[in-house]
Order: structure tokens, then sequence, then C-alpha cells
């Protein structure tokens, strides 16, 4: 009698151990691998300044996933580098694309692209959306840029004198920002602006980030779960033993 309790309790040690040991591995292929996806298609960036305030403000990290330009539509926040704006990486806001002709403020004070007039409720502060009149003509696969803190932003505007109305070229882009990451408290996904989505082209498709953290958050569970569940099965095993 003994003998069979044994090895029925030996039984359910070994596969306590075994499913332990398999949550743990598949723990570690879900969050390493999630972990990779994340490495190869995002890229962390550090806000300098307050300029896209109150979308992201000065040190907040963000998640900006690395694309082309050609992926680029209006209401995405992208991260370029164009020497004639300084030698580090900055981030503005694409309100205007090639062949688009932008132009403010309307009579409410709003930004037009095309004739047509925007709501902007990611721009900073009351009063119109640029507290300097302008017209530009973006060229062909240039993008007009402008931060969403209006009234500080260097962006497009400090530019209009240049032979591309301060537009930048597409091939500038190295990425565009799907997320805060950090401080939590500001955490979440930077939202495509419904104003450009029936503009030709519509907004971005967001980017997987969310399924990335997912996948690592499932991995980390996987992992805890598999190391708490193996010690209780080794000693239910031996409650079972005479």
């Amino acid at each position: 009698m003994s003998t069979r309790t044994d090895r029925t309790s030996g039984g359910r040690g070994r596969v306590g151990h075994a499913i332990s040991s398999l949550a743990v591995a598949l723990g570690c292929v879900f969050f390493l691998g999630g972990f990779a996806w994340g490495a190869y298609v995002y890229q962390p960036y550090t806000v300098p300044t307050d300029s896209m305030a109150p979308t992201v403000g000065a040190g907040e990290r963000v998640l900006a996933q690395r694309i082309g330009g050609e992926d680029v539509r209006r209401g995405d926040v992208v991260v370029f580098e164009d020497p004639g704006w300084g030698d580090l990486p900055m981030l503005k806001r694409v309100v205007a694309v090639g062949g688009d002709r932008v132009e403010c403020c309307d009579d409410q004070g709003r930004l037009s692209v095309n004739g047509r007039a925007l709501d902007e409720p990611y721009v900073s502060g009351r009063g119109p959306a640029s507290p300097v009149e302008f017209t530009a003509r973006v060229p062909r696969d240039g993008l007009f840029l402008l931060g969403d803190k209006r009234d500080s932003s260097l962006d497009s505007r400090e530019h209009l004198d240049d032979a591309h109305q301060g537009s930048v070229g597409r091939d500038t882009v190295r990425a565009r920002v799907d997320a805060t990451v950090w401080p939590f408290g500001s955490a979440g996904a930077v939202v495509r602006p419904e104003g450009f989505r029936e503009m030709p082209g519509g907004v971005s498709r967001p980017g997987p980030w969310n399924a990335v953290l997912w996948t690592c958050g499932a991995g980390a569970a996987l992992i805890l779960a598999g190391a708490v569940y193996g010690p209780f099965a080794r000693r239910g095993g031996r409650r079972g033993s005479p």
C-alpha cells in the first residue's frame, strides 16, 4: 500500500516539476522574444524640451517605432534629424505633407491644410493655433512640422524663408512616436489626431507596442507562476509520502 502511495506521490511530484519547468521555459521564450521584438521595432527616446507638451513633456521617455519617411502621415509625431535644424534628433508633429498648402490662422484662430480648418485638441494653451501667422506650400517629399506647444516651439515656422519654406525631407525621419513609457504616471499611447483622418492618406496605424508589452508581461507571469508552482508541487508530493 505504501509503495503504491509513494509511486502516486512521486508521479505527482514529477508532473508538477514538468509543468513548472514548461511554464518557466515558455515564459522565457515569450519574455525574451517580446524584448527582442521591441528592440527591433522600437528605439527609446528621451524628450529634451517641452516643445511637444502636453503630448509629451521634457524629460519623458517615449517609444518611437523605426519607420521610413514614406510611412509618415499627417498628425504623426516623428523623430527626425536635419542638419539645418541642428545636430541632434528632434521631435515634432507633422501637420502637412508634400503638395499641401498650410496656413494660419483663420477667423477662429485655427490652422488650415488645403483650405480645411483643423481642430487640434493636442495644442497647448488657449488662443490661436500659432501666435505667428504664416502660409507655406510643402514641396514634394517634404514634411511641415510644428510643436504642440506653439508659443515656444522652434519648428517649421522658424525656417519659412529657406528654399523649402520650412519643410524637411521625408528622408530625415528616423522614427514615429507610439507611446510614452516614463514616468509611469504619464505612460500611454500617443493618439492619432482625428482631424487628419478624413484627409487623403488618412492617419497612420498604431505600431505593435501594446502587443510587445503584453508578450513580455505574459512571459514574466509564466516565469513567476512556474517558479512558484514548482516548490508547491514538490511539497505536495512529500506530504503524500508516509
